[in-house]
């Protein structure tokens, strides 16, 4: 079984993504929130802001890469090692180096995210601690099991092949190394064949974005099994995206006229994406994230 769409290769779908990624940062802070993060929050009651969302989010991926924790490789403040594949505009890479002391490589196609990160890296004095490569995953030349972790935070789905990004993680990870993975997926095998090809889901994986495909969950940690990772927690996080996706549509609504300045009739456009994205949550679709370690033996034996 294959997922990617026939119709694209890697490096078409690096460029079709770009032309979303590369629009201006001021018009993702329109209705982003703080921290700029472009996936889910995780919500732990009715009177949470977005903002303490996307915190609790960060926290959340951190524990489960096992940064500051004795049971991965060491403890808070080590200046572990991470790969943010996928960086986005840099949320989870300052989160880790300001809060764990880590060193992250924050890897990006786009141009305009690379020179973003940069700036705030500098900036914020974050720059010894915060690395940018600007390439695709497919193009990275880094030496093996060079990072104690691992993340791909909602950005397999714009990603073809992602056998190959799994194959590519694991042998970027130390022996007992963590990899954090959140994706989108088709909510079962047969979701995906009835609903991948189909106009409908075409134009939201490829209006706003430029590629996107989305496969079951079972798929991904199939791929993950193949390249010899060992997965040990899943977490269904779809009620989280639907919240957060509401307050995205709450922000770009207070923000039309500021985000039409930027790129004319964009608000709509926007809308229109995170409206039928909301509407398939249990029906078409699910967004899960789920934990691996880099060990046959799973999670006993992380701290040989």
């Amino acid at each position: 079984m294959t997922y990617p769409s026939p119709a694209i290769g890697c490096a078409e779908a690096v460029v079709a993504t770009n032309r979303h990624y590369d629009l201006p940062p001021s018009l993702f802070a329109a209705f982003l929130g703080h921290r700029m993060k472009y996936t889910c929050g995780l919500y732990s009651g009715g009177a949470v802001t977005l903002d303490e969302a996307q915190e609790a989010k960060l926290a959340f991926i951190a524990r489960c890469l096992r940064v500051g924790s004795a049971g991965r490789a060491g403890k808070a403040g080590d200046g572990a090692s991470v790969l943010d594949v996928g960086t986005g505009w840099g949320s989870l890479a300052f989160f880790l180096a300001e809060r764990f002391d880590c060193q992250v490589t924050a890897v990006t196609p786009s141009s305009t995210q690379a020179s973003y990160v940069r700036d705030r890296a500098a900036a914020a004095g974050l720059d010894q601690r915060v690395r940018v490569l600007e390439r695709s995953v497919y193009d990275l030349e880094l030496p093996p099991a060079s990072f104690d972790a691992v993340a791909l935070v909602g950005v397999i789905e714009h990603m073809p092949d992602h056998h190959r990004v799994l194959a590519a993680a694991a042998t970027l990870l130390r022996r007992g190394g963590w990899l954090y993975l959140s994706a989108s997926c088709f909510r079962c095998q047969a979701a995906f064949d009835e609903y991948a090809v189909s106009p409908a889901s075409r134009h939201v994986l490829e209006t706003v974005f430029g590629y996107g495909t989305l496969r079951p969950l079972s798929a991904l940690v199939q791929a993950a099994e193949d390249v010899g990772l060992s997965v040990t927690r899943i977490t269904d996080l779809t009620p989280h995206y639907h919240r957060t996706i509401e307050d995205w549509l709450t922000g770009v609504a207070a923000a039309r006229e500021r985000i039409d300045a930027i790129v004319p009739g964009y608000s709509g456009e926007l809308i229109r994406y995170l409206e039928a994205t909301n509407a398939g949550w249990g029906h078409t679709a699910k967004h899960y994230a789920f934990s691996a370690v880099r060990s046959r033996w799973g999670y006993p034996e992380v701290s040989r």
